[in-house]
């Protein structure tokens, strides 16, 4: 028997009754439409256009279901830092609906091991903050997926703060940014297929 692959096409998008007009994070899931996942569409594809969000910063898609958008953070803790969260406004984890959550837990796994392989670090925090006391800064669930290199062999980082997925903040440079995006969802559409071919010969 196949095992099941992350599939949202039961689902429809948020409305915009489930947005909140001054989220960010909202303004993004109703920027990007969905696509398969397995087939992305490249860097030049209008759908998906860095430049859509103006005036604010670009955003680079790297996943878009029905359900869910992962682009990567503007002010990375590392190279491939990514952001994943549901495009319905859904302040904290609890919030979120059972189907949501169960699609964030798959495509977790999927865009860890996607992050990986684009990279080529293969350590990474996955990290979520629920509400301010809890350090969440855009109040719109989501997760982060980080790249760690290893930082304490260098000392650019304290062990506490990279467990903690805590570190030194930069500007993502947009240039690069195009590139890391579109061999993320490559590696992403990679990962699913090989997952689909595994499955059939079970």
């Amino acid at each position: 028997m196949s095992p099941s692959l992350p599939d949202s096409s039961f689902d429809s998008p948020a409305s915009a009754s489930q947005q909140d007009p001054a989220c960010p994070f909202c303004n993004i899931s109703q920027t990007y439409p969905p696509y398969p996942p397995t087939t992305p569409p490249s860097s030049e594809s209008s759908i998906i256009a860095p430049t859509l969000t103006s005036p604010h910063p670009q955003t680079f898609i790297v996943l878009s279901t029905p359900l869910l958008i992962a682009f990567l953070d503007i002010m990375p803790l590392s190279p491939g830092h990514i952001l994943l969260c549901p495009r319905a406004h859904r302040p904290k984890l609890t919030d979120a609906t059972p189907s949501e959550a169960a699609e964030m837990g798959r495509y977790l796994r999927v865009l860890s091991a996607a992050v990986g392989r684009a990279t080529g670090v293969k350590d990474w925090n996955v990290v979520q903050n629920n509400g301010a006391a809890a350090a969440q800064v855009v109040m719109h669930v989501h997760y982060h997926i980080i790249p760690r290199p290893e930082l304490r062999a260098t000392g650019r980082e304290r062990f506490t703060s990279t467990m903690f997925g805590r570190g030194q903040r930069e500007d993502l440079d947009e240039e690069e940014a195009a590139g890391l995006a579109e061999k993320v969802r490559r590696a992403v559409g990679e990962v699913l297929s090989e997952e689909g071919e595994a499955g059939a010969k079970l």
